[in-house]
């Protein structure tokens, strides 16, 4: 799944992003970073991410419009 950060707090690790396909909000597991590139993060980033079996979000990665398959991106490629 593909998301953005709606909130974060470093000191805590709390956190919230909006989730693209229907914009609903999940918190972040309290692992959500380990393993992960990610130090912090900041509100509008967009990650990928997946569920864990609480339904918070984990295993955060890097992500962008070209990982969403969006209909309308046209990569340099393509041109």
């Amino acid at each position: 799944m593909q998301g953005v950060i709606k909130a974060y707090d470093p000191v805590s690790g709390d956190g919230v992003l909006l989730r693209d396909t229907d914009l609903s909000e999940i918190e972040l597991s309290p692992e959500a970073l380990v393993g992960s590139v990610f130090r912090m993060l900041r509100p509008g980033q967009r990650v990928v991410f997946d569920l864990d079996e609480h339904g918070q979000a984990s295993d955060l990665r890097l992500g962008s419009e070209v990982d969403m398959g969006t209909p309308a991106w046209i990569s340099e490629s393509d041109e």
